[in-house]
This record gives C-alpha cells, sequence and structure tokens, in this order.
C-alpha cells in the first residue's frame, strides 16, 4: 500500500490530528472492550452464573446502537474535539463504576452504561473528514478506524497481564480502573492539541438539530422506514433479555421496555419531520440536494461488514475449537490465538481499503469487497474437522480482509456525501453495525456455524446488488457559508 501522499511520521498539520485522533478512537475501544479478558475472572471472584455473563456481554452493545445516533448530532452542533474530550471524561465514569461493582446488578448498569463509549468512532469520522481532502479521505479514514478498532485486540493482549502485575483478587478491578485514567487524562490532552478543521476552513453546522435533514418528500420516507432496523434491533436485544430468552427481565419490564423503544421511534419520526417538513415545502435547488439512497446503501455496506465482524469474532475461538479439538488437538488458546487473526487484520485492511477506493473509485470497489466477502464467508461455511487447521486460518485471515476493507470502503465515501451532517451520516451508518452484529448474533443463537456463514454471504450478495445502484461521489458538494455565500467542497 503506497503511502506517498502520507507520511505516517509526521506528527505535525493533518497527520497530527489522525494520529491523535486514531488513538483517542483505541482508547474508547480498550474501555468498550476492558472487561472481555477479564470475564472469567471477574465472573468466578462475583459468582456469576452463565446467563448473567451473557446479559452483560449483551449490555455492553445495547446502548451503543442510539448513542451513535446521539453522538453523530453532537459532534455536528458541537464539533469534534470538545464531543470527543467529553465522551473520553465521561466514559471514564461507568469505568470506575465497573472497575468498583460487587455484584450483578452494579456489573449490568456499569456495563450499560459503558456502551456509550462505543460510540466515539462517529466522531473521528468527521474530524478526519474536516482535515484531508477527497484524495485521500478513505485512507485517513481507514488508518482512523483500523488502528483505532484494534483497541479491542489490545485490550485482550494487555489486561490480563496488566492484572497479573497488579496481583490479588483486585487486580482485575485496578487493571480496569486503569482504563478509565488513561480515557480521562486524554480527554485532556485531546482537547488541548487539536483543531475542528484547519486554519482558515469553515466548520459547516446542521441548520437544525435532532435529526439528518433530506432533500425532496421520498427522501423523507426513505429516511424514516431506515431508522426501522435500529428500534428493531433493540427490541430484539430486549427479547433476549426476556422470559422468552435468557430470563434477565419480568414480563413487565420487558413490555415496559418495548414500549419506551417504539414510543421514542414514534418521537424520532416526529423530530425527522419537524426538522425537514419546513424546508420541503419549497424548491431545494439542485446544488444543494444529495441523495438518501447513499447513506441508506452505506447503511445496508456497514451492516453486512462491521456486522458480521462484530458478530465472528465472537464466536470464532469456540468455533475453531469445537472443529479441530477432537480431530487435531487444539486447545482453547490455541484456538483463540487461531481466531484472533481476524481482528488484527484491521491494522491493514481497513486502511488498505480506504486507500483502493481513493485510488480505483469507491463504488467499484466497495462492489469487489462485498463480493469477496459473501465468498470468504461461503468457504468458511464448508470447513470441516478434517481440513488442515492451518488452511482454515488462511481463509479465515482472507475473508477478514474483505470484511474489513469493505469497512474502510464505506467510511472512505461517508465524509463524501454531506459536510454539515458528516457526523449523523457516520452515526447512522456506524449504528448499522452495531445492528447487523445483533441480528447475526441472533441468528447464530439458531442455527450451526456453517449455516451462519451462508446466512452471512447471501445477505452480502443482497447488499452487493443494493452496492450497484450508489452513485460515485463526483464533482462538488455545495454548503452554504456563514455569509450566505457558497462554498464548493471537491468530492474527487
Amino acid at each position: 500500500m503506497s503511502t506517498s501522499k502520507l507520511n505516517l511520521l509526521s506528527f505535525t498539520g493533518k497527520m497530527k490530528i489522525l494520529h491523535m485522533t486514531w488513538l483517542a478512537f483505541f482508547i474508547s475501544f480498550v474501555v468498550w472492550f476492558n472487561h472481555a479478558p477479564l470475564m472469567l475472572v471477574i465472573a468466578e471472584q462475583l459468582k456469576l452464573s452463565q446467563s448473567e455473563i451473557k446479559t452483560i456481554l449483551i449490555l455492553n452493545v445495547a446502548l451503543t446502537i442510539p448513542s451513535r445516533i446521539a453522538i453523530g448530532i453532537l459532534v455536528d452542533k458541537f464539533g469534534p474535539k470538545r464531543t470527543y474530550s467529553t465522551l473520553l471524561a465521561v466514559g471514564s465514569v461507568p469505568c470506575f463504576l465497573f472497575a468498583a461493582a460487587d455484584d450483578f446488578q452494579q456489573l449490568a448498569l456499569a456495563r450499560f452504561l459503558m456502551g456509550f463509549v462505543g460510540a466515539g468512532f462517529v466522531i473521528g469520522i468527521r474530524m478526519v473528514g474536516e482535515w484531508f481532502p477527497a484524495k485521500q479521505v478513505g485512507i485517513a479514514e481507514g488508518i482512523y478506524g483500523g488502528w483505532g478498532n484494534f483497541g479491542s485486540a489490545a485490550a485482550a493482549i494487555a489486561l490480563p497481564s496488566l492484572a497479573l502485575l497488579f496481583g490479588g483478587e483486585n487486580g482485575w478491578r485496578y487493571a480496569i480502573a486503569c482504563t478509565g485514567i488513561i480515557a480521562l487524562l486524554y480527554s485532556v490532552v485531546y482537547f488541548f492539541s487539536v483543531s475542528d478543521t484547519p486554519k482558515g476552513s469553515t466548520y459547516f453546522k446542521p441548520k437544525r438539530s435532532g435529526a439528518m435533514e433530506v432533500t425532496s418528500i421520498w427522501d423523507l420516507f426513505f429516511y424514516i422506514l431506515m431508522t426501522v432496523p435500529l428500534y428493531g434491533a433493540l427490541t430484539l436485544l430486549t427479547w433476549k433479555l426476556s422470559p422468552a430468552g435468557m430470563k434477565m427481565l419480568s414480563d413487565t419490564a420487558a413490555i415496559g421496555t418495548y414500549i419506551v423503544i417504539w414510543a421514542l421511534f414514534f418521537y424520532n419520526v416526529y423530530k425527522i419531520v419537524h426538522i425537514n417538513e419546513e424546508h420541503l415545502t419549497r424548491p431545494i435547488e439542485e446544488i444543494h440536494r444529495y441523495k438518501f439512497k447513499q447513506v441508506a446503501i452505506l447503511d445496508l455496506a456497514y451492516l453486512v461488514t462491521f456486522g458480521s465482524e462484530l458478530a465472528v469474532v465472537s464466536m470464532l475461538p469456540m468455533f475453531f475449537y469445537q472443529t479441530f479439538h477432537d480431530t487435531q488437538g487444539i486447545s482453547m488458546v490455541q484456538a483463540g490465538l487461531l481466531a484472533s487473526g481476524f481482528a488484527f487484520m484491521n491494522l491493514v485492511a481497513r486502511p488498505g481499503g480506504g486507500w483502493i477506493s481513493d485510488k480505483f473509485g469507491r463504488k467499484r470497489s466497495l462492489s469487489i469487497f462485498i463480493a469477496g466477502l459473501a465468498v470468504g464467508y461461503f468457504v468458511l461455511s464448508q470447513i470441516t474437522a478434517e481440513w488442515p487447521v492451518l488452511l482454515a486460518a488462511a481463509v479465515t485471515m482472507l475473508c477478514s480482509f474483505f470484511v474489513q476493507a469493505g469497512e474502510g470502503a464505506v467510511f472512505a465515501m461517508v465524509p463524501l456525501i454531506k459536510r454539515r451532517m458528516t457526523g449523523q451520516i457516520a452515526g447512522m451508518v456506524g449504528a448499522y453495525g452495531n445492528v447487523g452484529g445483533v441480528i447475526f448474533l441472533t441468528v447464530l443463537s439458531f442455527v450451526s456455524p456453517a449455516t451462519f456463514f451462508i446466512t452471512i454471504a447471501c445477505t452480502a450478495l443482497v447488499v452487493g446488488i443494493a452496492v450497484q445502484f450508489i452513485e460515485e461521489p463526483e464533482g462538488h458538494m455545495a454548503e452554504v457559508m456563514e455569509d450566505g455565500s457558497v462554498a464548493m467542497i471537491e468530492l474527487s
């Protein structure tokens, strides 16, 4: 991958912003996933049941779906510097609460609140999009996403060792508290080290906050339709915790939660209509229009890329162990190491996907990555106990490349739709990634791993067809300056 136009060793100008911002994302992911590598120790010390462990894992992602939407609105209104600094500082609080918890209820509440930290990804998309031109935004967003996303793997590597270093029965508490301290300190460093835009540039903000602006009545209906799966995923998570699922919520609590979720949906619909009704009553000049289908297709693409990654990373260690333990004698530790290759590909695959999009076209690149993803998951569905373990690992890595390169290609296009709403667009696309994770993990709870992989492959084929209707960003994007003049932002 050529990075001749991006000096990764530089720490000035836009490169400083990129490094400071991917590190903020990295820390947010360390905090978000700090429980995972220590979960067995925590469960043993606090006498948690298997059902309670699964509940904590679900709660860790439950708030991320609505919080990515909310953070998208906040970053567009207040700017990424203030929003990221605040998120890291506020996110340290549930981290400390989790470290101090003495029972399941305290753990569950802290973990639920921790899901808000997972929305940090959205903020950096807007920040990087402000600092890098269209010809470099793909690789820059890829580096931001890929290197920052590695925070979850870093937590898995570092935190068990840190807990052992502290020693004693409270070692895990000190290790988790350390991640909160790091987030709190870095929130101050980030605030005083970055600016929202290059000097002399304008930070464009939406005219009204609360929902995205659309530019046609049909896009208004399309927008409302695309919000339904977000609330559907929250409903599905509630069902998992209800008496029909893991029995962690009573019937009354589950019904109450369903009512709250769908009341929020109707309030969201009201906000969407309210924010758009005034300007849609007048003709909108062609120069100021954008097509919401661009957002919708990227939603679906991220659902199948990042959504499948979330699901596969969760099940892959056990899949390798159950497939190869009896025939080839691999241990749980070896299975975990083999599976870790899927996450490690983030370091190169996501930046690679962004770079390829910059160089060879965004629609073409995304189409190829989605097709490769579909083939990759189909091949994974064919793995049996007779396969050589190394071949299975190699196929997994190859599939992972297409998955994460696809993620890079998605966010190579997100900043090129409508600058003043980049945060909200990134929030919705990012939330769809979590929706995909919820859907695919739910499918896995009912079917075999082979059927699970085929389900993802078939979903990818459908999404691949949808991608053919996306339009390559070309020409210029128009935004209105504070003095009423029109600024033209290059898209190619």
